[in-house]
Order: C-alpha cells, then structure tokens, then sequence
C-alpha cells in the first residue's frame, strides 16, 4: 500500500475529551433516583417504573418516525412499539421486589460479561451491519454471566427458605433444594433475548440514522439506550411470574 501524506486533523476529526467524568455523573444521578424508587417502594416504584417507560416509548416513536415512510407502516410500528415497551413495563410492575432486582441484576450482568469478554477476546461479529461491536464471544462471555449470577440468586433464595427450617439457614440445605444447573440455563437463554433487545434497538437506531435514542442523559444517550435489553428479559419473566401466580 502506497504512503498517503500525514494530513493534520480538522476539529471536527480530532480526538474528543473524554467525557467520562459526565458519564460517571449521569449514572450516580440515574442509580440515586432508582435506588429511592426502590426504597420506597409501592406506588412510588411503580410511578417510577410507568414514567421510564412512557419516556422510552416516546423515544422509540421518535426513532420509527425517522424510518416510517408511510402512514400505515408508521401506525404498525407505534403499535407494536406501545405494546413491546408497554408490556415490560407492566411486567416489572407486577414482579415482587426482589425478583425485580435479580432481573435487573441479570441484564446487568449479560451486559458487562459480553463487554469484558468481547474486549478481551474479540472475533467474528455477531451482526457487524447492526451492531458493529457485537461478538459472538461477548455474547458467550454474557450468556455465561447471566448464568452465574441466576445460578447465585437461586441459592441465596434457597438459603432464605432453608432458614424457617428447624435447622435453621444451612448451604447443605440450600443445595439439596436449588437446581442450579437448571438456574445456570436459564440465565444464559434470558440473555440471549437481553442481547435481542439491545440489537433490536440498534437496527432501529442505524435505520433512523442516529447514534443514540435521545440525550437525556448526559454521556449515556436515552433512556431507551439503557434498557434495550431490559425489555424483552422482564417480559418473559414478568409474564411467567403472573401465569405462576394465577394457576397456569
């Protein structure tokens, strides 16, 4: 390959500040504002829950409105937007706290085993056209995250339950009663719809031409950006939580 000349960047092509310091911020801000929600708990994590989503679908119909090229495919996709993003929501609403937690814990934790593992070892792209930072090692790096930390949560629960025994609290206990390899399982597959959220997301946003679903958040794009695979994760478990409670 030829020499090209050593052309000084423009302003536009030089490097950025880092805007770590804003991102750092931002997230105290956001963890701040749930952890009260969380502490209050009721009605008040419930407002909490309706404004987020409302504010994601707003977002969303904003990104379908840049995609949209006609009337009836725009209506189809507010639709289907207000029934994806409404039923999350709803479906963290009626979790009971704790189980709340561990799927945030979940998505949480798919999200940083896919960036550490994906960093560190790289590899063939999932859907480079999509989302170009996607490995298929980061998801495997998430998969086996999501499952440690199901497998985790499942054992500690189980640990609550052994202490009401006449025993009392026993790890032996706790052991005998959690399936932790059917808990490891089913952590890396609810990662996998985690990872579908947040691609989904993406397509939309490279569809619509931008980089984030909105600057709400200062050096974290929209609020839609932060749980993108939250959605799909609480639907399923928020749906099988109310069929468990009704009999089905």
């Amino acid at each position: 390959m030829d020499a090209e000349p050593q052309v000084a960047p423009s302003a536009a092509e030089a490097p950025r500040k880092s805007d770590l310091g804003v991102r750092v911020a931002s997230a105290v801000v956001m963890l701040t504002i749930a952890g009260a929600a969380f502490w209050a708990g009721g009605l008040w994590l419930d407002l909490f829950v309706a404004v987020v989503a409302f504010g994601v679908f707003v977002e969303y119909v904003r990104l379908v409105g840049k995609i949209a090229d006609n009337a009836a495919r725009l209506s189809s996709m507010v639709i289907f937007g207000a029934v994806y993003v409404g039923w999350g929501g709803l479906a963290l609403a009626v979790m009971p706290e704790p189980l709340m937690l561990a799927v945030l814990g979940l998505v949480i934790c798919t999200d940083t085993g896919a960036y550490f593992t994906g960093r560190s070892l790289g590899g063939p792209k999932i859907a480079p056209r999509i989302s170009p930072s996607k490995t298929w090692s980061g998801l495997l790096g998430g998969m086996a995250a999501a499952g440690i930390w199901a497998s985790l949560v499942v054992l500690s629960a189980s640990y609550l339950v052994s202490a009401i025994g006449p025993t009392g609290p026993s790890v032996a206990a706790a052991l005998e009663v959690a399936n932790l390899g059917m808990a490891a399982i089913a952590g890396a597959v609810l990662a996998v719809f985690a990872q579908v959220g947040d691609f989904y997301e993406s397509w939309l946003k490279r569809r619509a031409g931008v980089k984030d679903s909105s600057r709400l958040i200062p050096g974290h794009g929209g609020l839609f950006d932060r749980v993108d695979g939250l959605l799909p994760v609480a639907i399923i478990v928020g749906t099988a939580w109310a069929a468990t409670q009704a009999g089905l």
